[in-house]
């Protein structure tokens, strides 16, 4: 195939989107409890296994930064070990806070490591 028939074939068929993974919807379910306000500045993944069950510990480090960022994140600690997370073919088996730091000055910031076991089901 040609330079020109390849471009010309690009043109036409759109390019394949990533498959976005268990780890990335679960990002996304994070970001939503914490409205929006936090940026995930570290994130990791292991597999977990039980004799019954089989998923993943995720570890996300959040920042917050800004009075009213903040103030989600003050939120979003008090939700996380509660919330009812929606992820088609898995089930968050529980969800926890690890550690916090605030700092106000010189502007008010927020930095929240949380812990996440998801497992697969069926």
């Amino acid at each position: 195939m040609s330079d020109a028939q390849a471009l010309e074939l690009s043109k036409t068929r759109p390019a394949k989107r990533a498959r976005r993974t268990s780890a990335d919807r679960l990002r996304d379910a994070i970001l939503a409890l914490s409205d929006h306000r936090a940026q995930v500045i570290a994130q990791s993944e292991r597999s977990w296994a039980s004799i019954t069950f089989a998923g993943a510990r995720h570890v996300f480090t959040l920042i917050f930064v800004g009075e009213e960022a903040v103030e989600a994140g003050e939120r979003f600690v008090a939700n996380l070990p509660e919330h009812e997370f929606a992820l088609s073919g898995h089930l968050v088996a529980d969800a926890t806070v690890s550690e916090v730091e605030h700092r106000m000055v010189p502007s008010p910031r927020m930095v929240v490591t949380c812990e996440v076991l998801m497992l697969e089901e069926g």
